[in-house]
């Protein structure tokens, strides 16, 4: 991991975070192994290009390898907010040969990506073996960042489906902020979801990263951004003025997935500005904020009130809200106490002068492409 070396040597990384280096052997143990195996594991994507998806799909069918195939043990990372689980995760996926099968998605995108591949194969005998034969066609090394089950839907179908991926060859790679055993953890029908826990440790090593840190509290903290008082709304709506540049807000219709609309009461140049009660006291979900940040790079959020048992559901879209807007990063905890940490975690880091100057690049960087 040289990466991981020169980050330490710049001064971006903490020296001698032995959590963070325990966690590097582990991947480099990961790499090694996937070296050895490269193609027993079929990881060359042009090699198993040479056969079609679609004949690759019926072999697997007719040629069920058994369900303990696995050359190669993946990896489950967890640990606290802000120790570096993703940050590491990504080293690794950018050191891989990039002739390599790999994909690296957040969960929550990656569980709505097979849904909506469940519902475009509805009448099929096993719509879930179709779907698990085109990921594997797609990618053998999984990389899923922020791995959370909250969702009765989701978690019904994991084991069938990682069940078929794992036969399949796929060497998952994830982080989360939980220990296996606690996925799920007080579920609707969680008797049904324990055998995908014990396939999971079957497959993977499972790795914590014990650091106490949370890298993203320390960078230079700046002032002027949270406004705390009644009195500051229209001071929102002029820092948004000004952050619009010449174009003026105004109340918008953006589409945010599958034909839903949001009405945006005002918008300009990448920016919006929302009440908290548009966007957290409605019915609204991950897949809307997705949508909505997907147009939007910006977002004043005018009334964030305190939160406490009376408004407890507004105050899991927030953090459903706070986390989706550092995309790729999504997951709401089905416990607001690891939710709550996250989100002081996240609203820390995206006020400091660091993350600020790297949004400013990546933006200018985005409006410079065609």
């Amino acid at each position: 991991m040289v990466e991981y070396e020169r980050r330490i040597a710049s001064g971006e990384l903490v020296d001698g975070d032995s959590f963070q280096l325990n966690t590097i052997q582990q991947l480099q143990r990961l790499y090694e192994e996937l070296i050895e195996n490269e193609e027993d594991c079929q990881l060359d994507r042009y090699k198993s290009s040479e056969k079609s998806g679609r004949s690759r799909w019926l072999w697997s069918r007719l040629i069920t390898q058994p369900s303990n195939y696995a050359p190669v043990k993946g990896l489950y990372l967890y640990g606290g907010v802000g120790t570096g689980k993703t940050m590491l995760m990504d080293l690794f996926y950018e050191q891989m040969p990039s002739n390599w099968r790999k994909k690296r998605i957040h969960f929550h995108d990656f569980m709505l990506n097979v849904h909506s591949h469940l519902q475009m194969h509805k009448g099929v005998s096993d719509p879930l073996d179709i779907v698990a034969a085109e990921i594997s066609d797609e990618a053998i090394i999984l990389c899923l960042d922020e791995f959370m089950v909250t969702d009765v839907a989701d978690a019904m179908i994991l084991y069938r489906l990682f069940r078929q991926l794992f036969i399949k060859g796929i060497i998952l790679v994830s982080t989360s902020n939980r220990t296996p055993d606690k996925l799920y953890e007080g579920g609707l029908q969680r008797d049904l979801f324990l055998p995908f826990i014990d396939t999971l440790k079957e497959r993977c090593i499972v790795h914590p990263i014990g650091s106490a840190v949370d890298y993203r509290q320390l960078g230079s903290a700046e002032q002027g951004f949270y406004f705390v008082g009644k009195h500051y709304s229209t001071l929102l709506k002029q820092k948004l003025q000004s952050l619009s540049g010449d174009e003026e807000p105004r109340p918008q219709t953006v589409e945010v997935i599958m034909g839903r609309k949001l009405q945006v009461p005002l918008g300009a140049n990448g920016c919006a500005y929302f009440p908290f009660e548009d966007l957290c006291d409605r019915p609204l979900g991950a897949a809307d904020y997705f949508g909505l940040f997907k147009k939007f790079h910006t977002l004043a959020l005018d009334g964030v009130p305190k939160f406490g048992s009376s408004n407890r559901t507004a105050a899991y879209r927030f953090v459903t809200l706070v986390d989706k807007s550092d995309d790729p990063d999504l997951c709401v905890d089905n416990e607001l106490g690891f939710a709550k940490d996250r989100t002081i975690s996240r609203l820390t880091e995206i006020n400091c002068r660091e993350y600020l100057e790297d949004f400013e690049a990546i933006l200018r960087q985005h409006q410079q492409q065609p």
